[in-house]
């Protein structure tokens, strides 16, 4: 039976996928693990691997083409099935077959229908995409005139046939699927002149658009800042990097001190470390840090995994390692996934303070600006001193300001008493 080679979930946040370059073409042979396609998702671009061995027989998606998580992207013929009249698909129904995904696919596997015959038993031969196609449009597929190999039919002839009359559903049988939602208000569009440069959104800007206007939209935010006493961290830091440095060793950033002070802080109240499940809050077994890196085209959110469980040398080493393979697009989907709470840190930019957007599900974000020197009463007395602003965004339907204060200044009070993040 061919099997469906489907659009991937490569990430929690992924609903559509835009097929970037095809690594193997019809005719050509696949075994597990293979690199069949590159996706460009919310996140990055990333390899998609081929979970079935077989033969590529189908192309129902072209290059540059969007997708949603689930739509067929090509068929793969088993070894012991005849591929000998595969050839590739039209060029003119890619386009066509990815629309009719756009709006057919869901997010599982859809189980393969039976094959189509005709009134003489002859059975029809029919491609799965298009015979899910003709499922969803009400086509009988015995009307069909196939333009594919040997009189195939193929997701294009089943888009130009004319749906047949769908039969009134019972009571019983109507969906009760929801509505699905419009689009977001456009606002008011820019006046473009003819020197402008107009830039279209990547899936990876799409996604970050929606999901933060998702997020601003729905979640009810409030924001608290903290000022911290940066001078002991900075001093800590020098000392351990002038060791580390003659030996060889790891080099550490403030951003790997202040997400080290966040775990711990996050074990102490254990009630930030949580997300709105609809008639319940969830607080998680496990602290997962998701930590915001600026690419090329956006931002991505790889997480530190069980942070609750590592050193400070392990956490500093993953962090530098995801920060490369971000850049570089080389980031696996479930590297993704199992983010509790996020850092987002602008220091390095010169921003002294700054109001972070949740990133949903989860109800937490903290937002690190700057190392500033100024003038700071100490005892009394006007001193130079080096001074770091925090600031923390809150789901409201999962955190109070309280916990949310009292979370913030354990972070400061680590941050100020750096040690005790080493014991």
């Amino acid at each position: 039976m061919p099997i469906n080679i489907e659009m991937p979930k490569l990430s929690d946040t992924m609903t559509e996928g835009t097929l970037v370059t095809w690594r193997k073409q019809v005719g050509d042979e696949v075994e597990v693990g293979d690199i069949i396609a590159e996706i460009e998702t919310d996140k990055a671009t990333m390899e998609m691997e081929a979970f079935d061995e077989g033969t590529i027989i189908e192309v129902c998606v072209a290059e540059g083409t969007k997708a949603p998580v689930g739509a067929v992207l090509a068929v793969l013929a088993e070894e012991d099935e005849d591929v000998s009249d595969a050839t590739p698909a039209p060029k003119s129904a890619a386009a066509p077959a990815a629309a009719a995904s756009t709006t057919t696919a869901s997010a599982t596997p859809a189980v393969a229908a039976p094959a189509p015959v005709v009134e003489d038993g002859t059975r029809i031969r029919v491609s799965p995409l298009a015979r899910k196609i003709a499922a969803d449009k009400g086509v009988d597929l015995s009307t069909v005139s196939g333009t594919g190999p040997s009189g195939r039919i193929v997701a294009a002839d089943v888009e130009a046939a004319k749906a047949a009359p769908v039969a009134s559903a019972s009571p019983a049988s109507v969906s009760t699927a929801a509505p699905v939602a419009s689009a977001a208000p456009q606002g008011i569009r820019p006046s473009v002149g003819p020197d402008d440069k107009v830039v279209p959104l990547s899936s990876m800007r799409k996604i970050i658009a929606d999901r933060l206007l998702t997020s601003k939209v729905t979640i009810p935010h409030f924001y608290l800042h903290v000022e911290c006493d940066a001078a002991p961290l900075m001093a800590l830091r020098k000392q351990i990097n002038a060791q580390t440095e003659a030996t060889g060793g790891n080099k550490y950033t403030i951003n790997d001190f202040i997400v080290k002070a966040m775990i711990n802080a996050a074990q102490e109240v254990p009630a930030v470390n949580a997300a709105y499940n609809g008639d319940s809050i969830v607080e998680f077994a496990n602290i997962g840090i998701s930590v915001a890196i600026a690419v090329e085209d956006g931002l991505v959110t790889p997480v530190v995994k069980e942070a609750q469980s590592k050193s400070l040398l392990t956490i500093s080493q993953e962090i530098k390692d995801m920060a490369k393979r971000a850049r570089d697009k080389k980031l696996k989907p479930s590297e993704f996934d199992g983010g509790t709470i996020t850092i987002s840190n602008l220091g390095a930019w010169g921003v002294e303070g700054f109001d972070a957007i949740v990133n949903p599900p989860q109800a937490a974000i903290v937002s690190v600006g700057g190392i500033i020197e100024k003038a700071v009463s100490v005892n009394g007395e006007i001193k130079s001193g080096l001074r770091m602003n925090l600031g923390l965004s809150c789901d409201h339907r999962v955190i109070d300001g309280a916990v949310a204060a009292t979370f913030l200044n354990a972070v400061k009070s680590l941050i100020e008493k750096p040690t005790l993040m080493l014991v």
